[in-house]
């Protein structure tokens, strides 16, 4: 073997381990990408006396949740997606009809957003005991939602108090 092929075996030896370093940063980078604009859905209900109350849903991610699916659940009935039909359904049996918000399959929540779901604007624990009721012990409210990079299949979920 002569000092010819050994630079050249060496040559390639560097070539292919530059091309696995590559690869592997590529892939590094990729993941990076998905983190870094991941959406984190979350949703809350709070029942503060005088002030808004109901279920709010916060995108607290770094990047926008595409909404995949959702599903509006009462007393173990499925009732539909979280939709103007479904939660007009739900809202119009009870005595207050308190303020909605709704989405569609492939809807985008925006990154920051913060948007009550289902609220009333002055909350009385007496005024509004039935819709703290629904929503404390009722209701469960799915939404599948995945980032604009796909394929995640996250899932928010608020259920019943048990």
């Amino acid at each position: 073997m002569n000092a010819e092929t050994v630079t050249a075996i060496c040559a390639v030896v560097i070539a292919v381990a530059s091309l696995v370093v590559s690869v592997y940063q590529a892939h590094a980078t990729r993941q990076h990408n998905r983190h870094s604009v991941r959406p984190i859905l979350q949703l809350h209900r709070g029942w503060p006396i005088g002030g808004r109350a109901g279920i709010r849903l916060v995108n607290s991610g770094l990047g926008p949740a595409l909404i995949v699916d959702s599903t509006l659940i009462v007393d173990d009935e499925v009732i539909g997606a979280w939709n103007a039909p479904s939660v007009d359904h739900v809202r119009d049996r009870l005595s207050v009809r308190p303020s909605a918000v709704t989405f569609n399959q492939g809807e985008v929540i925006a990154t920051d957003y913060e948007q009550f779901l289902l609220s009333v604007a002055s909350y009385d624990p007496q005024s509004h005991a039935e819709l703290e009721d629904l929503i404390n012990r009722r209701l469960t409210l799915k939404i599948r939602y995945e980032s604009l990079y796909g394929g995640e299949d996250y899932t928010a979920v608020l259920g019943p108090i048990r």
